[in-house]
């Protein structure tokens, strides 16, 4: 019962992380598919707690900036942003665009942290905290580039390719059209895309290795409007990208609080490896 109790919080807790306007009381029991009583039961003890709000004026439910704290607190006590921040303003410099780090919270890859290098005209920039779309982005194909087919597909599969109107016109919309993406990453050393996730969009990401384990723990990547973000410039960016992950992958502290956190796998098979 109160693993149950707790399922639904945590429910309860991520339905509203997307909604930052709040939702009323009968949309939040309707989509959780929960009485309304209850429902209004785990709202009382989030308010209770500070963890919510209701809105006087609306009657709208949304999440205060507590959890935001707690999560930004944590981070600052891992070191992983403070670390990595130097890192992705050098490469934002660098590139004219925006560069973002995203880590492996197994099965998910969140970005976290990022540096934004354009100054003027077009900027592509992203929310922080999202999980990333693995089979659109070239932070998700970087990540699946570094697994075994069999966990890469099982990872794509639990998330889903997502809906046409969710993607970009390039999107792969069949599982060979994406692995053909993962296998273009592991011949190239990193991943490459153009209007996949984002109309109008290109992005490039290179892993950062766990140096015992051999997993990707995260990685790094440059994005920016794809009239920009060419080959050609991918081509400049790429060995900087490459360094970037180099280097964050050799710091210990940092690969070792990462290794951790995607440490929770349902079972760690051996490292892809290249002849």
């Amino acid at each position: 019962m109160a693993g149950s109790l707790l399922r639904r919080i945590l429910d309860l807790v991520e339905l509203l992380a997307n909604y930052p306007r709040g939702l009323p009381l009968q949309s939040i029991a309707d989509t959780l598919a929960i009485p309304k009583s209850g429902a209004h039961r785990l709202l009382a003890e989030l308010v209770e707690h500070h963890y919510a709000v209701q809105d006087v004026e609306t009657g709208r439910y949304l999440l205060t900036t507590k959890f935001a704290t707690l999560g930004l607190k944590h981070l600052s006590r891992t070191g992983v942003v403070d670390i990595a921040q130097s890192v992705l303003n050098r490469l934002a410099d660098l590139s004219g665009e925006l560069a973002r780090l995203a880590v492996v919270d197994y099965p998910r890859l969140v970005w976290v942290a990022k540096a934004q290098g354009a100054r003027t005209g077009l900027r592509f920039d992203g929310d922080m905290g999202t999980e990333a779309r693995l089979s659109t982005t070239s932070t998700g194909i970087a990540w699946l580039a570094s697994l075994s087919d069999e966990e890469a597909l099982e990872l794509v599969m639990r998330q889903g390719l997502g809906a046409p109107e969710e993607c970009g016109p390039n999107a792969p919309r069949t599982v060979a059209a994406l692995m053909v993406l993962v296998a273009e990453a592991r011949a190239r050393g990193y991943a490459w895309v153009q209007d996949t996730n984002t109309p109008g969009a290109a992005a490039m990401a290179a892993n950062i290795v766990h140096p015992q384990t051999g997993r990707a723990v995260g990685n790094l990547s440059v994005a920016g409007p794809s009239l920009r973000l060419t080959e050609a410039q991918r081509d400049a960016i790429a060995p900087e990208l490459l360094s970037a992950a180099a280097d964050l992958s050799s710091v210990g502290a940092f690969s070792e609080y990462l290794g951790a956190l995607g440490g929770s796998a349902r079972r760690h098979p051996e490292p892809v490896r290249r002849e």
